[in-house]
Formats: structure tokens, sequence, C-alpha cells
């Protein structure tokens, strides 16, 4: 029995998003493991920035492949 293109889009599509969100949660913890290993502050403060704002996106990605939110429906 073959999956229909639909079904096979969907799937993709989980497949694909959830593949970027664990890049960009890999890189989010790579950012925050960065922050003990700096002095200066302000590179902190970049470093934190950085991985906030690679968690949000990541879980843009996860709610897109979930249909979490509305705008995704």
């Amino acid at each position: 029995m073959t999956m229909s293109t639909s079904a096979r889009t969907d799937d993709d599509r989980y497949a694909r998003t959830n593949a970027v969100a664990a890049r960009l949660a890999g890189l989010r913890d790579e950012l925050r493991a960065e922050i003990g290993e700096v002095q200066d502050p302000q590179a902190k403060a970049m470093l934190e920035t950085g991985a906030e704002v690679l968690g949000g996106l990541r879980q843009a990605f996860v709610d897109y492949a979930e249909g979490a939110e509305e705008a995704w429906r």
C-alpha cells in the first residue's frame, strides 16, 4: 500500500522541522556552554541573547510541526 501525497507531505514536514529544531537546540546549548568560558559581561550577554533567540526559533519550528499554533493550522 502506498502513502498518499498528503500524508507523505505531513511526514516530511514533521521530519524536516524536527531536524531543524534539533540543530537549533544543539546550537542554543553550545552558546549557553560558552557563557561559562568567557569573562567579558557583554560577551556573556550576547551569548545568552543568541541562545534565547535560537530557543524561540526552535519552538516556532516545533509548533509548526505539531500544528500547535493557530497560524500553522
